[in-house]
């Protein structure tokens, strides 16, 4: 049968107002939009992942390969809605943008007060992908109700404007929504895009398909998700200094949300144990990165060793942006410069205005031998060719978790910190004090560097750089030969270990060192 001698035909064409071409535009550019806005959801999901959890390889699988199966489950799901897709796409365009704009505020509830992170992960996921599945069926049935042609032609134009739109998302989001409205008013913002574009389509170009009472509750229903967006967004400041304080336990001092995570202070000013109080507390990506009581510990073992092995006048610090390191190795009266290679200028920036932090570290970034370059450590590495060597490569730097952060902990990165190295000069690296310290080592030898590892005294969050509250340790290693645990003499002593204990601790795990080494990590097979 003809179309034009199908039933319903000429009345389903007469209902989109104005010129065929026109209206058909209009559609594609909603496929566009919403291509957008589903790509800006999905991006948020694994952003939001990596910084809460740390594990951006594993939040990106899970997200990326939920999303895809709940896509296709959504598009199948469509094939029964097609006959009203006029308002099926408003009804998925509007839990889209409740979904989508709330996962955001949803996910970091979950992970503050719940604890069951993953769970919200895969629930929100699986929702955003049936939604955005259904999206391109409900789409393709109202171009064809437009104007009929053929079905590859449509497809064709139809997914063009939605991989534009994917493009486009994605790219915006990295550079546009997150530096300036952060996680949660980004995901908020988005969602209005949403319901905007489906009330477009629904509510002004199919309007006639509607009768006036369903077209009161399309509009009403669009209203109120626009409602529920803004009074969310209203409320997002205090959602957040509520979450804070449920996971840190106190109001925090300082709450910096920058491009790589949230950084986090706590606590009223530094103290010792002796002087009781609340100590201060630093958190990164929500983990506690440094604590005010003792990581002293952690950051006198990395510095005070590798500054050594004599002409220590260069120093190169990678990471290190809380100044704590930093002034460890400012305390050396040898050094005349030091250079700070970091990769988020938010941490420094709060290491030289928060007066407890900056107190704590000594006010060390104000020292006119310091030079920070705000760059990824491992792309300032791999600079070609490397135009200054240092005495000492301090990498104070996450240790490495499974996937996560292992970058840092690949033999490459070791290789190329080494190929910064004077011909004296000493490398010092953290590494958990257990299995993960061997396959650290194993990464410093298959880089052509002699090692020695020793514990940190002591133990406890501000030790450990993972944050997990475990026993950490450092590896001393050289070019030329075994470098010799030792104590410079142009600097104060530590107040956690003499020259004669690290000596002793180093020689207790030597012993304890297996054969053969375990395979290094590296950064096509992390460890």
């Amino acid at each position: 049968m003809p179309v034009a001698d199908r039933p319903g035909a000429g009345r389903r064409a007469r209902s989109v107002p104005g010129r065929p071409r026109r209206a058909r535009l209009l559609v594609l550019l909603a496929a566009f939009v919403c291509a957008a806005c589903g790509l800006v959801y999905e991006l948020e999901l694994v952003a939001l992942g990596g910084y809460l959890l740390g594990d951006s390889v594993t939040q990106t699988s899970v997200v990326l390969s939920v999303m895809v199966f709940a896509m296709g489950l959504g598009s199948l799901l469509a094939k029964h809605f097609t006959r009203r897709a006029a308002l099926s796409f408003a009804l998925v365009e509007g839990a889209l943008a409740v979904v989508g704009g709330l996962s955001a505020l949803l996910l970091y509830a979950a992970w503050a007060w719940l604890g069951r992170y993953q769970v919200a992960l895969i629930t929100l996921t699986c929702l955003i992908g049936v939604l955005i599945g259904a999206e391109i069926p409900l789409l393709m049935t109202l171009v064809q109700r437009i104007r009929r042609e053929e079905a590859g032609r449509a497809a064709a134009d139809l997914f063009a404007a939605d991989y534009v739109g994917a493009l486009v998302g994605g790219l915006a989001f990295p550079f546009l929504l997150l530096p300036a409205f952060g996680q949660a008013e980004g995901a908020l913002l988005t969602g209005a895009v949403n319901a905007a574009a489906g009330a477009a389509v629904v509510c002004w170009l199919f309007r006639d398909e509607q009768g006036p009472r369903a077209r009161l509750l399309l509009w009403t229903g669009f209203g109120a998700v626009l409602a529920v967006l803004a009074v969310a967004g209203a409320c997002t400041g205090a959602i957040e200094r509520a979450a804070r304080h449920a996971l840190y336990g106190a109001t925090p001092r300082q709450a910096v949300q920058s491009r790589y995570g949230e950084i986090v202070l706590t606590g009223a000013a530094p103290r010792v144990p002796a002087q009781g109080g609340e100590p201060l507390r630093l958190y990164l990506a929500g983990r506690l990165a440094a604590c005010s009581t003792d990581e002293y510990r952690y950051h006198e073992a990395l510095v005070h060793p590798a500054l050594a092995g004599g002409a220590d006048h260069r120093v190169l610090l990678l990471g290190g942006g809380d100044g704590l390191a930093l002034r460890e190795v400012l305390r050396h009266r040898r050094v005349t410069e030091v250079l700070v290679v970091t990769l988020d200028p938010a941490l420094p920036e709060l290491a030289r205005t928060d007066p407890a932090l900056a107190a704590l570290g000594e006010h060390s970034f104000a020292d006119p031998r310091v030079r920070v370059v705000t760059a990824d450590p491992l792309s300032w590495l791999r600079q070609d060719p490397p135009a200054e060597r240092f005495d000492a490569v301090l990498a104070d730097l996450p240790a490495p978790d499974r996937a996560a952060r292992s970058e840092y902990h690949a033999a490459e990165f070791y290789g190329l910190a080494a190929a910064r190295l004077a011909l004296t000069g000493r490398l010092a690296v953290p590494a958990p004090a257990g299995p993960g310290l061997w396959t650290v080592e194993a990464g410093l030898r298959a880089a052509g560097l002699f090692t020695v590892p020793f514990p940190v005294a002591g133990s406890g969050p501000a030790c450990d750089p993972a944050g997990s509250g475990g026993r950490a340790a450092v590896l001393l290693a050289a070019r030329e030969r075994r470098p010799e645990p030792a104590l410079a003499d142009d600097a104060p002593p530590p107040r956690s270990f003499t020259a004669p204990e690290l000596t002793a601790a180093a020689a207790r795990l030597a012993a304890r060192r297996p054969e053969p080494l375990p395979p290094p990590s590296t950064l096509l097979e992390p460890r």
